[in-house]
């Protein structure tokens, strides 16, 4: 996480006031939303704040960017929190995985961390959203 000035508005402060923003002016709880993901991208709330109230504004397509903004953070985040197992860790988690019908037959992973399970579901609906919203204008 970068380090934040003296000066600079903490994360909850940032966050207080686009919660507040919200109430009456939408572009500048965006900016705000934003900022709090500048200073720490791993905001699991000020993501689906931005989400939300791109939707609120029908604007699709960038509720579909802060989504893949979303879940690549996470993933990567992810990747680098897990680190290399050791072999005989491997061996075991693999076959506990297959126990507990957590791979599929190739031993793809059938489990996605929140919140990047939840995002991809919303990813479908935006993206099935933008498709309508394109079939209309035609």
């Amino acid at each position: 996480m970068p380090e934040l000035s003296e000066t600079s508005p903490s994360i909850n402060e940032l966050t207080t006031r686009a919660a507040e923003a919200e109430k009456s002016d939408t572009a500048a709880a965006i900016e705000l939303y934003n900022q709090v993901l500048k200073e720490d991208p791993l905001q699991i709330h000020a993501y689906d704040r931005l989400m939300i109230l791109y939707r609120q504004e029908k604007d699709y397509k960038k509720e579909l960017s802060i989504i893949n903004a979303g879940i690549k953070t996470f993933e990567t985040f992810y990747k680098e929190q897990s680190g290399k197992p050791g072999k005989k860790v491997s061996e075991i988690s693999k076959k506990l995985n297959k126990a507990f019908h957590l791979v599929d037959k190739k031993g793809h992973s059938l489990y996605n961390p929140e919140p990047i399970d939840r995002w991809q579901k919303r990813k479908q609906t935006v993206e099935k959203k933008i498709e309508k919203a394109e079939k209309k204008s035609k």
